[in-house]
C-alpha cells in the first residue's frame, strides 16, 4: 500500500479519536507558545513538548488503516 493510498483509506474509530486528541494537544501547545504575555521558561518548554507530541500523535493516527480490509494487495 502506497502512502497516498494509505492516507486516503478510512481511519478506524479509535485512531480518529486519537487524531483529534493530538490536534487538541498541538493547538493548546501552540497557543501557549504564542501567548502575548511572558510565561515562565518551564511552561514554554512543556508547551513545546506538547506541541510536538500532538503533531506526532496526529500524523501516526492519520496513517492507521484497517489492515484486513485495505491491505489485500500488499506484498508482505
Amino acid at each position: 500500500m502506497k502512502l497516498v493510498e494509505r492516507l486516503k483509506a478510512p481511519t478506524p474509530k479509535f485512531f480518529r479519536v486519537l487524531r483529534n486528541v493530538g490536534l487538541a494537544l498541538a493547538a493548546a501547545g501552540g497557543a501557549l507558545l504564542t501567548a502575548p504575555i511572558a510565561l515562565p521558561v518551564a511552561v514554554i518548554t512543556v508547551a513545546g513538548y506538547i506541541t510536538v507530541a500532538g503533531g506526532v500523535i496526529t500524523a501516526v493516527s492519520q496513517t492507521a488503516v484497517d489492515g484486513e480490509k485495505d491491505c489485500k494487495d500488499d506484498d508482505s
